[in-house]
């Protein structure tokens, strides 16, 4: 197959486990649509009502394709991408004729397409309501939501100025087109035409076909709330619309929504929006054991792709997967847990490089087997590797440790260890984007964590996910990802741990 055509194939991996958390009959089919946008080209400038809804409209048009193309694969729930409809980088003013007032499932059972007339300005609303019910499935999609504000309310200072609530919006229609919920976005990244919601909503909704479903959008995934609330209530099954903008080496989307499906047990169904000049791509549907994703490589077309997967149904008490703590090495290469070095002593060869704008300590990987070990202060990573150099390829690889607070484009409390290989041939390169590598690497990265909220992720050359061989977890914070047998170089292998407690100090 060439490259061309194999970057139209749905990636698939499997866990050698044969353990899915549900019998064969317990299953699903999802969709998720990548969306190639159609934009206004002046977002800062404001239009009328009329324009807005004929630039909705085409998108809208696309969506119907899909979901067309969706119910005939059997899809049973559709999701489209944060962003979808409208695009982004708006004012206040001038996305304010694409808003429509989303009523609240909770107070008001409401179906659009077959009640059009019970509220004004609606039309996006309807054309989704309808699209649910002709395709029969539920379809999640992403809008600009208006809601009123009295100037006077308790405290004063929680309404906006201008007397309405602008809010990034998930709405959730079901089979039949009746609305059913409705989220607003919770942590928003740089929106300058979105309030943040006054509350926390916690949203989910059920189905006849998986159960309950929870919705976050985007940048909600870094942060505590509301996702890990979520978790904490028993959802296993996560909608998860995103307009993410890609940086490597640690957070690509695809890189990310593995590791968090794997380390929080989920099932997570993520779209992103395609557009290459802000590096938007990477979508799919995530199972603790399984993935179905697509990632745009450099040089293909600009254009959208629909991914549908059967998956299994998890229980709110779903055991068992990765991270389990009974699971050991099936290999005497690797140390077991009670034969790790924690204490190996530091190299003095140790420098420090920037990633992702954090100041990493790094140890450069010189030989083709080692036992490394790197701290930033008190915080630890270890590795053990055995590196497969291929055709002989130079490459530079270095261990790298952070602990602290990430503080631009957001700001949160991390703990990292990741292997990465190094864009050149020198240490100030360490940290830097790179997509492809050759060499190729067998190891067992490990670290204690300060928090249990760690996310697990192994990146391969031409940005392929890798599913770790075991992921071990223990209650005194160690966490040890094994892997072998790459089936292609390794770009980047990562243990993300997030420290929510600590962003706000």
């Amino acid at each position: 197959m060439s490259q061309s055509a194999a970057t139209f194939v749905c990636l698939v991996f499997m866990s050698v486990s044969s353990q899915t958390g549900a019998n064969a009959d317990s299953s699903y089919v999802a969709a998720v649509y990548e969306h190639h946008s159609y934009l206004n080209p002046e977002p800062r400038v404001p239009t009328s009502r009329t324009q807005a809804l004929l630039h909705m409209q085409r998108n809208l048009d696309v969506y119907e394709e899909q979901a067309a193309l969706a119910a005939q694969q059997g899809a049973q729930i559709l999701v489209f991408p944060e962003d979808g409809l409208q695009g982004f980088n708006f004012t206040r003013s001038s996305i304010f004729s694409y808003l429509e007032t989303v009523p609240d499932p909770q107070q008001e059972e409401w179906n659009p397409c077959r009640e059009p007339g019970r509220h004004n300005t609606t039309e996006v609303l309807q054309r989704l309501s309808c699209m649910a019910r002709r395709y029969n499935l539920y379809l999640v999609a992403n809008m600009a939501d208006l809601q009123p504000c009295p100037l006077k309310t308790e405290p004063p200072s929680s309404c906006p100025p201008d007397g309405r609530w602008q809010f990034n919006t998930n709405v959730v229609f079901r089979s039949d087109g009746l609305l059913v919920a409705r989220y607003h976005k919770h942590n928003l990244y740089f929106e300058e035409a979105f309030d943040g919601p006054p509350q926390l909503e916690v949203i989910t909704f059920d189905t006849p076909f998986a159960g309950r479903f929870g919705l976050i959008t985007c940048f909600d995934i870094l942060f505590q709330e509301p996702v890990i609330t979520l978790l904490e209530r028993g959802v296993r099954q996560l909608i998860f619309p995103a307009a993410w903008m890609n940086q490597l080496p640690l957070l690509d989307l695809i890189q990310f929504q593995r590791a968090f499906s794997l380390s929080a047990n989920v099932t997570l169904l993520s779209p992103n929006i395609r557009n290459d000049r802000l590096i938007m791509t990477g979508s799919g549907i995530y199972t603790p054991l399984t993935a179905t994703y697509h990632h745009a490589q450099k040089g293909d077309p600009e254009e959208g792709r629909l991914l549908v997967a059967r998956v299994p149904v998890l229980e709110p008490q779903w055991e068992g997967g990765a991270g389990s703590e009974s699971t050991m090495y099936a290999s005497s290469r690797f140390c077991q847990q009670d034969s790790c070095s924690p204490t190996l002593p530091l190299s003095s060869s140790t420098f420090t490089s920037t990633m992702m704008h954090d100041p990493f300590t790094f140890i450069l990987l010189n030989n083709t087997e080692g036992d490394l070990r790197v701290c930033d202060g008190r915080f630890c990573c270890h590795l053990q590797y055995w590196h497969l150099p291929q055709g002989g390829s130079k490459e530079l690889y270095a261990l790298g440790a952070f602990a602290g607070t990430h503080t631009v484009n957001g700001r949160y409390a991390v703990q990292v260890c990741a292997v990465v290989r190094c864009a050149g041939l020198d240490t100030s390169s360490c940290g830097q984007e790179v997509e492809e590598a050759e060499s190729k690497m067998d190891f067992v990265l490990e670290g204690v964590f300060g928090t249990k909220y760690v996310y697990p992720s192994v990146l391969a050359s031409r940005l392929v996910l890798e599913q770790p061989d075991h992921v071990e977890k223990t209650v005194d914070g160690r966490v040890t990802m094994k892997h072998s047998n790459m089936t292609g170089g390794l770009v980047t292998a990562c243990l993300y741990g997030r420290m929510y407690h600590l962003d706000n100090e």
